[in-house]
């Protein structure tokens, strides 16, 4: 369906979903500190709303853009020569980064909190950046492995699994998207991350993204090349 989507329509459900998948984020971050001081607690129900939150706006709204709301994705999309050009990129990304800027300032006022008010969170390390490209790696390869092996229908439950699993197993909580990076930048809450730290977190998102076409490419081979002539193609299947 998305390659019948006007263009504008396309990059504004991006932004929209990545609005969204933020204040999910935010939100459960605020909700979750308010109502415990146990720090793992916290932590789980950030993941719990995340995933939740995630799985529901693939499902909503991959028919119409893909659902990338990650620009480490659309850029792997574009690179890896999955139907997408450099004029949707060019539009994706903007619209990914204002989105999640949007929805942190959307959680913030929805708990009262200064609409904007900078993160003071550090997450300034070599082991989180290690961590940010390991998840990126793997949110990369899952996405484009099912779609190689021909279950882009299940992205919905086993990327937001996926994400869910990453918050644990990686000790930057699974950022995986430089979009919802910049976003969390703007809101000194549990989810915050220092805007000092965000551009060593998405340069090691960058990077996963990379290690995750390379993955891809190991284990699936390379994308096979579009047929010359459809038309004919599609004749000869239907005949």
């Amino acid at each position: 369906m998305s390659a019948r989507v006007p263009l504008i329509r396309r990059a504004a459900v991006e932004g929209i979903g990545t609005a969204a998948l933020v204040a999910v984020v935010v939100g459960s971050g605020i909700q979750a500190t308010g109502l415990t001081q146990d720090v793992g607690l916290q932590l789980l129900a950030n993941c719990l709303a995340t995933v939740f939150g995630l799985g529901v706006l693939i499902a909503l709204l991959g028919p119409v853009s893909g659902a990338h709301f990650n620009p480490a994705v659309t850029f792997a999309a574009w690179y890896d020569g999955d139907g997408l050009s450099l004029r949707e990129v060019a539009a994706y990304v903007p619209a990914q980064i204002a989105g999640a800027i949007g929805g942190a300032v959307l959680a913030d006022a929805m708990f009262g909190r200064p609409l904007v008010e900078f993160s003071a969170h550090e997450r300034f390390a070599g082991h989180l950046w290690l961590a940010e490209a390991v998840a990126t790696a793997g949110l990369v390869w899952l996405v484009f492995g099912l779609t190689r092996a021909g279950r882009a229908q299940l992205a919905p439950v086993l990327v937001a699994s996926y994400i869910g699993a990453a918050y644990w197993f990686t000790s930057s909580t699974s950022f995986a998207n430089p979009a919802v990076t910049i976003g969390r930048a703007f809101t000194d809450t549990f989810a915050g991350i220092a805007p000092a730290s965000v551009a060593p977190f998405v340069a090691a998102q960058l990077l996963g993204a990379a290690v995750g076409l390379a993955l891809v490419a190991i284990t699936f081979g390379r994308r096979p090349a579009p047929a010359r002539n459809p038309v004919a193609a599609e004749s000869v299947l239907t005949s």
